[in-house]
């Protein structure tokens, strides 16, 4: 007796199948694609568009306005819900599917889920060229969507109907694996996805995949608790994968047992509450004095749920003790061995538990403590006179923004920002209140994440207040997201900070010797120079065109009331304020490179290549 089927398109299947899959842990369970972002156009609306319709009540759908900023979205909505649940993109073929890209990357640098679902050229070529197609002289088997070949953890294109089964499950494999996840692509010929199929019934079964919590191995966890018995000067680097696994709660058992003092990276940022004691706040070019002093010292550095990328090590710099020794709890082990370390492949949450177990009755030595907590009272000190503003009536500055806003923020509110100055500001500045709050991406670092990832947030979690930090220069690159905002009334709440230009890249030109150019938003004066009065433009009427009400804030009495009241609102709004430029964040603490001219007629230049030479020296090879 032959195994029931049902008649079905190729993208009704899909839809149909990835309606019922499912992730598993902790004996929770969660619906693995939430829901479909889409923008339609010829390659996917009589396949995936005919598909949500006919089927519409099983999956979601949600209209953008831009396909990166889609991906963005759903990246967001991911990693919130600790990459537990994801959300589909589908786009048209041609641009649509090559927009994909830079959020593509974004999502696998920063190990999140996410599914795309372009659509390509015919598979059975009735006509060639169609339009959009992109036709290479030798492969003719090429489309724009290799593009997202490098960018992929898995990519698979369905050239016949029954070729979905493999590739779908493969697809739902990788993003349920903690140690695998990042964008997936299935593309989608839009003749096959209008092609009928007798598809197995089992094939619509709902599914469910575990999310494994692999504990470590007992000869690494002996190897690690030699390691840290052993160590006069630990210092513990949290990262996102202390979220991802939800294991707060396991690091703080750890610190409050052995008193081992905890840095973040941005990812990390939250892992404890920042009162904690043990918590000495971000760390490496964007951290703190106290997590910078320590990790210089540190003879042993634990990195936990970290990649350790180069604004953590301060381009190598950083960690400085001649004998320092790394121990790498990551559950990948392709990050646990980086800088020659000592691994520990697990679950951070898994790793930690076993590790605080083994560690009973250590701790280390009281002065190590005194010191650190000292170090963390001066640094407090730096924060508070960041965030005062001596005269309420004044313009205010960037970290006076950032002061008001933490004034009025509450433990539930998530803060979104990806790029620009304010990163470095946030990162050492912040007090990070609960696990969510701190939402930065600075694995990719890209200008137009805050705004469409709101939206990801605030879909994963209604009612929450969730804020979108920006500056003018990362608004003008994705404020299209605002009317999705509107039209699915998520009430995201947007500060938009008018400086003037790229003031983080202006800071960081001035450094390098390339003087500031190209850095500001003005008009060109008559030498060629961008010199001129700032261009005459109004983002908060840009703002307010896209359907968000927008509060406009001059002084930092007016830019209190106006946060306040974005955050009662219950509609998309924006706080539009001005800052005066002078600079009253703290420095950076420690180095980062980037290379500067080795030869120049300009004393800027040459300068700034001695202080180069200077810094890069310090560099080590931890092998």
């Amino acid at each position: 007796m032959s195994a029931p089927t049902r008649r079905l398109t190729t993208a009704q299947a899909l839809v149909r199948f990835l309606s019922a899959q499912y992730t598993e842990r902790d004996g929770v369970r969660h619906r693995l694609i939430a829901g479909v972002w889409g923008i339609f156009g010829h390659g996917n609306v009589a396949g995936i568009g005919q598909a949500l319709v006919e089927h519409g009540e099983a999956m979601p759908y949600h209209q953008g306005r831009n396909e990166q900023a889609m991906v963005h979205a759903a990246v967001g909505h991911a990693r919130h819900l600790d990459r537990l649940s994801a959300q589909a993109v589908t786009t048209s073929i041609g641009p649509g599917a090559t927009n994909l890209v830079t959020g593509a990357a974004l999502a696998t640098i920063n190990r999140l889920p996410v599914l795309l679902l372009p659509g390509d050229a015919f598979a059975a070529r009735p006509c060639d060229p169609l339009l959009q197609q992109l036709e290479h002289p030798t492969e003719a088997d090429v489309s724009v969507n290799d593009t997202l070949r490098p960018v992929s953890r898995f990519f698979d294109r369905i050239t016949r109907p029954e070729a979905l089964i493999p590739a779908a499950l493969n697809a739902m494999r990788v993003l349920a694996d903690p140690a695998e996840t990042g964008a997936v692509t299935l593309a989608l010929p839009q003749d096959v996805q209008t092609e009928a199929y007798d598809w197995p019934e089992r094939f619509f079964a709902e599914r469910v995949w575990p999310v494994r919590r692999p504990a470590p191995d007992p000869a690494e966890l002996a190897g690690a608790v030699r390691a840290v018995r052993a160590a006069r000067r630990p210092l513990i680097v949290a990262g996102g994968g202390v979220h991802h696994s939800r294991a707060e709660d396991a690091l703080k058992a750890l610190a409050d047992a052995t008193g081992i003092p905890v840095a973040v990276t941005q990812a990390g940022k939250g892992a404890l509450r920042h009162d904690h004691p043990a918590d000495l706040g971000g760390i490496g070019h964007t951290g703190t004095a106290v997590s910078d002093d320590l990790a210089r010292t540190a003879d042993l550095v634990i990195g936990v749920g970290t990649r350790f990328t180069d604004f953590t090590t301060a381009s190598g710099t950083l960690f400085q003790h001649p004998e320092v020794r790394f121990l790498n709890l990551n559950i990948t082990a392709f990050d646990a061995h980086k800088l020659a370390a000592r691994t520990l492949v697990c679950d951070a949450r898994a790793g930690l538990t076993a590790l605080a177990g083994a560690l009973a009755g250590h701790r280390v030595d009281p002065s190590y403590e005194a010191e650190y907590r000292a170090g963390k009272e001066r640094w407090e000190r730096v924060v508070e006179a960041a965030f005062h503003a001596a005269d309420d009536t004044a313009v205010p500055t960037q970290t006076q923004v950032l002061g008001a806003l933490d004034a009025v923020v509450g433990e539930e509110d998530v803060v979104i920002n990806a790029a620009g100055s304010l990163p470095g500001d946030l990162h050492k500045l912040w007090r990070a209140r609960s696990r969510r709050q701190y939402h930065l991406e600075y694995g990719y670092s890209c200008m137009g994440y805050e705004i469409p990832a709101a939206l990801g947030v605030q879909q994963a979690a209604p009612g929450t207040p969730v804020w979108a930090l920006v500056g003018d220069g990362t608004y003008l690159m994705m404020p299209t997201e605002i009317v999705t905002a509107v039209q699915e009334n998520l009430p995201v709440k947007l500060v938009l900070v008018q400086n003037h230009g790229y003031a983080s890249i202006s800071g960081l030109s001035e450094a390098v010797g390339a003087e500031r150019f190209g850095t500001a938003y003005r008009h060109r004066a008559a030498d060629g120079t961008f010199t001129g009065p700032p261009l005459p433009v109004d983002l908060a009427a840009n703002a307010a065109s896209l359907g968000m009400e927008v509060l406009r804030a001059k002084t930092v009495r007016e830019l209190r009331e106006a946060l306040a009241a974005a955050r009662a609102a219950d509609r998309p709004t924006c706080v539009y304020v001005e800052t005066d430029p002078a600079p009253t964040a703290p420095g950076a603490q420690a180095w980062w490179d980037v290379p500067v001219a080795e030869v120049s007629g300009r004393e800027a230049a040459a300068a700034a290549r001695a202080r180069y030479e200077e810094q890069a020296a310090t560099r080590r090879r931890h092998l």
